[in-house]
């Protein structure tokens, strides 16, 4: 699976291909461009990508899913 995470605390990779469900950890389909989470991220975690907070997730979200704005704020 081709993806990208720079320091290790990082809790999401970005995609740099398309990921298709079950390709390597991915457990749905992740964009390019997009980012797919590396452990669990509880509900009021900090999204943390290229060593930097982005966001706080809206709901718990599982190891190797995709993690979107509008996704994950069901």
């Amino acid at each position: 699976m081709k993806t990208l995470q720079i320091p290790p605390a990082d809790n999401v990779a970005v995609a740099l291909a398309q990921i298709a469900a079950g390709d390597g950890f991915a457990a749905e389909a992740v964009p390019v461009a997009h980012k797919i989470s590396l452990r669990f991220i509880a509900k009021g975690e900090k999204i943390i990508k290229y060593g930097h907070p982005i966001g706080v997730a809206t709901v718990d979200i599982p190891v190797g899913h995709w993690v979107h704005v509008s996704k994950n704020s069901r």
